[in-house]
């Protein structure tokens, strides 16, 4: 009997689409979907910002191109997605926060956290589904809070629980198509927008004091899980999260 063999890891040949991918886990994610071969198209509101992370991951050896998008534009997204498939991944970065003690949420913040962590990241998907003509892999990328709760993070925390929501149905309703839909929860991770939360000695010792492993988390972190998800080595995996949250929901 022969051995069984490990599962590929490359992307040769799959085209990605990263929306939120031009700075920080989003670029991350980028990276590590051209570096394991994929042609990466970076979507992001700043067209700056996106030329930069494009050259530098063609600079590197790899092949990405970008494209200003604003996510809440739906018809823009549909345009721009359709253009761009067929598709085999989409790995959705992009998101918001507005943190306040639930007392003081406004609807203007509660609409436009609700606006892109949910409405976006929905038809986000369902675009990507429509071109993934030969099946895929749908990756939201959400957060622990998508499974617990925080102090000052009563919007947030609703919106990535409702994206862990509608990937299970949508995971049960596309799997006969062959297309996996599951989320990576990360923990607080050492980016520019988390700087001020690391430098808060008080918040700083919230996160030191939930996290079990000795260490914060780094961009590189997620990378692995974002490669794991969008190859054949998690084949079998839909309608799940994978949490990088170094023991935080563990208790």
């Amino acid at each position: 009997m022969p051995l069984p063999r490990t599962p590929s890891f490359s992307l040769a040949g799959k085209k990605a689409f990263v929306p939120g991918g031009s700075k920080g886990i989003g670029l991350g994610c980028a990276v590590a979907l051209a570096e394991a071969g994929a042609h990466v198209v970076i979507a992001a509101r700043g067209a700056e910002a996106v030329r930069s992370a494009v050259e530098q991951i063609n600079e590197a050896g790899f092949s990405a191109e970008g494209i200003a998008l604003d996510v809440t534009d739906l018809d823009s997204v549909a345009n721009v997605m359709a253009a761009a498939g067929p598709l085999d991944i989409l790995c959705n970065s992009a998101g918001l926060a507005r943190h306040a003690p639930a007392l003081d949420t406004t609807p203007a913040d509660f609409d436009a956290v609700v606006n892109i962590n949910i409405r976006a990241a929905y038809f986000l998907a369902q675009q990507a589904a429509r071109q993934m003509v030969n099946g895929g892999s749908i990756i939201q990328i959400t957060s622990q809070m998508g499974h617990v709760g925080g102090a000052d993070r009563a919007p947030y925390c609703a919106t990535k629980h409702a994206v862990e929501g509608f990937t299970k149905a949508m995971a049960i309703e596309w799997g006969p198509r062959n297309i996996r839909v599951n989320t990576i929860c990360p923990t607080f991770v050492r980016t520019e927008l988390t700087a001020a939360t690391f430098a808060d000695p008080n918040k700083r010792a919230w996160i030191d004091e939930k996290i079990k492993l000795p260490r914060v988390a780094e961009i590189e972190d997620v990378m692995g899980a974002v490669l794991f998800l969008a190859s054949d080595a998690s084949a079998m995996m839909t309608g799940t999260s994978l949490l990088i949250d170094g023991g935080w929901t563990a208790g």
